[in-house]
Parts: C-alpha cells; sequence; structure tokens
C-alpha cells in the first residue's frame, strides 16, 4: 500500500486536534480527582493550542474547497453568460 505524502500531512493535522483534546481531557479528570494540583492557566493555553490547530485546519479545508470548486452568485455577470440569460430580454419584459 503507497501513501502519499498529502494524506499524510492531513492525518497528521487531525491526530494533533485529537491529541490536544485528549491532553486537555487526561489533565482536567486528573486535577477534579485531586491527583495533581495545578493553575487553571495550563488548561487555558492547551485549549489555545487546539483552537489554533482547529483554525488551521479549516483554514486548510477552506482553501482546498476553493481550489477545486466556484461559487456564482445567483444574477451576476458570469451566471447570466453561463445560463445564456442576456440583459436586453430582461428589459424588454
Amino acid at each position: 500500500m503507497v501513501i502519499s505524502r498529502p494524506s499524510i500531512g492531513r492525518m497528521l493535522r487531525y491526530e494533533s486536534f485529537i491529541t490536544v483534546g485528549i491532553v486537555m481531557a487526561i489533565t482536567t479528570l486528573i486535577k477534579l480527582l485531586g491527583f495533581i494540583d495545578f493553575s487553571s492557566d495550563w488548561f487555558w493555553f492547551i485549549a489555545g493550542l487546539g483552537l489554533i490547530l482547529e483554525g488551521f485546519i479549516s483554514l486548510a479545508k477552506q482553501k482546498q474547497f476553493d481550489k477545486k470548486f466556484k461559487v456564482i452568485e445567483i444574477g451576476s455577470d458570469e451566471y447570466k453568460r453561463l445560463y445564456g440569460i442576456s440583459t436586453n430580454a430582461r428589459k424588454r419584459k
């Protein structure tokens, strides 16, 4: 089985996001059970890292979508050209 590099990169992004979530859950549980007492600032630091990772993943997915598809708004010149709607035909009615 051959694995291409882009798929490995995509998987690492998701795995890192899942890892941050697991670390947050485990450290919160350890603190709640009273095994270790640490500042809640660490929790928010890890949460911030998770949000940053989520932002990067979303941005990459949006760029991938934008490269693959083109959004055409109804009524735009490109929409009219695509569907053969002339501006003169609308004015006559």
